[in-house]
């Protein structure tokens, strides 16, 4: 550039060498760096990058020990921690009635644990958390804290204030970790059909326990055949009639007679499912389907149905029920009875034992077993739940013609109330045995059915028992337009070997309306005492009749059930000109209209060799009537 303006100058003699010229500013012009400069320039850059990424990784190494120093114990201790809940739990399948109600399910929840290596005061942080957990014993928890374990259960299941309320002491070793709690929002309402679970949601009782592969990891509910708002009406009239008669206890059943389902079942005392752990052994024990009794004359439907269904009677025959039938040491009387031949709608309306067990002596003792077990009643009960107990009765060898008289009505056999249940469905539908079920099942599923007796025997049996709530002990169960049957059974019960005197079951069970029975009912109440209302008895006339004609009245109308008049064909019962003077129960009148029929020969004072005790009372001792 400089030369080109000298070659200019000396060119141009008139050139002004004073004239401004362009500044060029040496700052913009890149100086051209050597080879070493370059390298050395490239080499710092590479080192400043190196130690930035350095940095960066060692903030992030830092933070993240920081956050596992502070909220984890150390790698050891978290082995140690994770071992009891090492597989994740399994969501747990909801319980559900039939009309998806739900009667249990499952609520994620905190357990709280700890840590003792990281615990620096065990006492200290033992009064902490029993101001907040009052549960947790000070002693213990202290002495669980104090030592070299990694990892120690404190509380589980916590709800969320008590989670908040732990996290609020901010003590170093204490964690928690996410589990599920089966929650019953029913509470003691569906205890003894939907049964517990432990801590594990491992099903220990009721159909938790009976379904506990299918509920387990389940994500479809189980739907019951319960009907909640049947339950809950049993429960009030159960608990009611146990109540005003000051009983121990007591069981109720309503079953749908055409599909085998059970609609509800309730057994007193019951028991809180969220706490069964601290509940009493004897409001866990379900009386419905693990407790087996004697239940009186309730049986006088299966020896009916026996007697017509063998032929060894008809329904308008007379057996003499005038004397008390004497075997060995043992007495079988009636309670207010006629003394007087009865026929077969007599003996079952009356209730009378006399009759009943010459009518089980006319078919005899390997008969009787035969139809026993096709009534179900020899076997346990095929419901799903594994509280079921064994009916009790004397092997075949043993089964004297004593048992045979006395299992007639009801003693000398203990069954499971809904054994008797089962068995009573198959008297009144026809013949028909369906097996029962606590599962919902659709018109498909339901099953055929065994015949256990005949089309009309089952007939007879309808009209029998549609005659006591008419005119017989049933009185109080019958409700005007839904045609209720039933039968009444006052059993005492057996203590040390004998019969007590004051301690019995009142029971009644009925099925309606009986013209097409649909739904059966029992009512059982354990050792009703007498009271002023029942006129000093407590049999289950007096007792269980009143609640389930209640519980009728209630239930009908919600089971889209229509009354009908009393004077409607479908109400009429042919059977009750035979049984005219109910209401007289010292009356010995000889004019009644069947005594043209000849009656039995009297079993009189016939010796047979007597059983163990339970066959058949003490010398002299009558025998309930109902």
């Amino acid at each position: 550039m400089i030369g080109w303006f000298r070659s200019a100058r000396a060119q141009r003699p008139g050139f002004d060498v004073r004239q401004p010229q362009p500044v060029i500013d040496p700052m913009a012009v890149e100086p051209e760096l050597s080879g070493l400069q370059s390298r050395i320039l490239e080499t710092s850059h590479n080192r400043i990058m190196l130690g930035a990424g350095l940095f960066a990784v060692a903030f992030v190494v830092i933070t993240v020990r920081l956050a596992m120093v502070t909220l984890m114990p150390d790698e050891q201790d978290i082995a140690q921690a994770r071992k009891p809940a090492a597989a994740p739990v399994a969501d747990r399948a909801d319980i559900i009635d039939r009309n998806g109600v739900v009667l249990a399910t499952s609520l994620t929840t905190a357990s709280l644990y700890a840590n003792p290596k990281q615990i620096k005061d065990p006492d200290n942080v033992a009064e902490l958390l029993n101001m907040v957990l009052p549960d947790l014993n000070v002693a213990s928890t202290a002495a669980k804290l104090d030592s070299d374990r990694g990892f120690i259960w404190l509380k589980r299941n916590l709800t969320p204030k008590q989670q908040d309320a732990v996290n609020r002491l901010g003590i170093p070793g204490l964690y928690f970790q996410m589990e599920t709690k089966r929650i019953y929002p029913q509470g003691a309402l569906m205890a003894h059909v939907v049964g517990f679970t432990d801590v594990d949601s491992h099903g220990l009782a009721g159909v938790e326990r009976s379904f506990d592969d299918l509920l387990s990891g389940g994500q479809r509910p189980l739907q019951l055949s319960i009907d909640l708002r049947i339950q809950h009406i049993v429960h009030e009239e159960l608990a009611r009639a146990v109540a005003d008669f000051q009983g121990i206890g007591g069981v109720g059943i309503v079953t749908d007679i055409k599909t085998g389902e059970v609609l509800a079942m309730v057994s007193l005392p019951d028991f809180d499912p969220a706490d069964a752990g601290s509940a009493d052994p004897d409001t866990r024990f379900n009386r419905a389907t693990l407790g087996v009794f004697e239940m009186g004359s309730v049986f006088k439907i299966f020896n009916s149905a026996i007697g017509l269904d063998a032929g060894t009677c008809s329904i308008s025959d007379v057996f003499d029920a005038t004397h008390p039938i004497k075997i060995s040491r043992f007495t079988i009387d009636d309670f207010h009875g006629k003394h007087r031949p009865l026929s077969v709608p007599e003996i079952f309306t009356y209730s009378s034992n006399i009759g009943s067990a010459k009518m089980a002596d006319e078919f005899g003792a390997e008969t009787q077993q035969a139809y026993l077990a096709k009534f179900g009643l020899l076997e346990k009960s095929p419901i799903e739940l594994p509280e079921v107990g064994s009916p009790m009765y004397p092997a075949p060898k043993n089964w004297k013609r004593i048992n045979t008289m006395t299992v007639a009505y009801g003693h000398g056999i203990s069954v499971s109330p809904m054994q008797l249940v089962t068995g009573v469905s198959a008297a009144v539908n026809h013949g028909l045995m369906i097996t029962p079920t606590l599962l919902k099942r659709s018109v498909n599923e339901v099953p055929a059915g065994r015949r256990v007796v005949s089309e009309k025997v089952s007939s007879e049996i309808r009209e029998l028992m549609r005659l006591v709530t008419v005119v017989g002990t049933g009185k109080l169960a019958n409700t005007p337009g839904y045609v209720v049957g039933g039968k009444t059974g006052t059993a005492d019960k057996e203590k040390g070997g004998r019969y007590a005197a004051h301690a019995n079951l009142a029971s009644f069970i009925a099925a309606f309306p009986m013209y097409d029975p649909r739904y059966e009912i029992l009512i059982m109440v354990d050792e009703p005492k007498p009271n002023a209302k029942s006129h000093g008895y407590a049999t289950g006339g007096w007792v269980s009749a009143p609640a389930v004609g209640a519980i009728v009245e209630r239930m009908a109308p919600l089971m889209g059930l229509t009354p009908i008049p009393d004077d409607a064909p479908e109400a009429q019962n042919p059977l009750v000109a035979l049984v005219p003077d109910y209401d007289s129960p010292a009356s010995k009148k000889p004019n009644s209209l069947v005594m043209q029929v000849k009656a039995t020969a009297p079993v009189g004072s016939t010796q047979v060799e007597s059983t163990q005790a339970t066959a058949a009372h003490t010398p002299g001792e009558p025998l309930e009537a109902e």
